[in-house]
């Protein structure tokens, strides 16, 4: 079984009448999502219209709260395109309304809103997936977040990772070697967030359908030696791997609120140790992610 989103997927959009959030719930609704609420404060009671996969028109009824599309139409999932100074307490709405998965898309929430969200969902049962992510899709099956639908094929390799960009282009990679996905989630690449690694690890080697796994990390942090720890210990699937921003200097952010290289730690060539002593094979440049994974099958 597919690990976090499957057809039965029932979804809410946060933001749904904002430009970003209109537009992709629009290609998650064409993909067969079962988008079935949105949400925009004072824009209760209007529908929102997309095309579904066979072209037909499809109706989404917008609430202007969480708890009250959860309670009208039975949706499990929360996706967010809400601005950043909102997005925290988003999160916190889509999570005190019972959603069990929040796929947080936006980018640039202040990290101190992070922490009160992390702080905020502990001991709970609530998945967090971001923010600053693609979002999480079973190709075939649902698409919850930004990534381009059509590069995905059906198939048995789970991707997990940092960067979005990373993510199209090692699925890309994949499908062009007929190698399909069982699931890919974009974790983000905030210094603080939802899933790391590590979590996502656990449900791949838990998962029946997947038979692999590529992770791409990048500098900044610790998340890719954790999960190398993981991976020597745990790990009963081969997994591929590439760490990004191997030139970066010290000190300066590239890209990512969470890479950046301080104090001397998180460098490229430290995860990359750590992941090859866990068994790891560590793709040399990213034009080389899917051909690694397949020299390990």
């Amino acid at each position: 079984m597919a690990i976090l989103v499957n057809k039965q997927t029932k979804v809410v959009v946060q933001g749904i009448t904002g430009s970003a959030g209109s537009f992709h719930a629009k290609q998650c609704i064409a993909y067969g999502t079962q988008i079935v609420a949105g949400v925009t404060p004072h824009r209760g009671g209007e529908k929102f219209e997309a095309a579904g996969p066979n072209g037909a028109k499809v109706e989404v009824p917008v609430f202007d709260t969480v708890a009250e599309a959860v309670k009208r139409t039975g949706a499990d999932t929360s996706c967010i395109f809400v601005p950043a100074l909102g997005a925290a307490d988003a999160i916190l709405e889509a999570a005190d309304a019972g959603c069990a998965l929040v796929v947080c898309i936006t980018e640039g929430i202040p990290v101190t809103d992070m922490i009160r969200v992390r702080r905020a969902l502990d001991g709970r049962s609530v998945r967090l997936v971001g923010p600053n992510c693609p979002g999480v899709i079973t190709p075939g099956a649902c698409k919850i977040g930004i990534m381009p639908g059509h590069i995905h094929k059906v198939g048995r390799i789970g991707v997990v990772s940092r960067s979005g960009t990373l993510t199209y282009e090692a699925v890309g990679q994949l499908t062009a070697l007929g190698l399909g996905q069982s699931t890919c989630v974009g974790i983000g690449g905030d210094p603080v967030g939802g899933l790391d690694f590590v979590d996502v690890l656990k449900l791949f080697n838990e998962d029946g359908d997947t038979e692999a796994v590529m992770m791409m990390g990048e500098i900044g942090g610790n998340a890719e030696e954790r999960a190398a720890a993981f991976i020597k210990a745990h790990m009963k699937k081969p997994v591929a791997g590439f760490i990004a921003g191997a030139t970066a200097p010290p000190g300066k952010r590239m890209g990512h609120a969470g890479a950046i290289i301080s104090g001397g730690q998180g460098t490229a060539s430290d995860k990359i140790k750590a992941l090859e002593a866990a068994g790891v094979r560590v793709a040399p440049s990213p034009a080389e992610m899917a051909v690694t994974l397949r020299s390990l099958l």
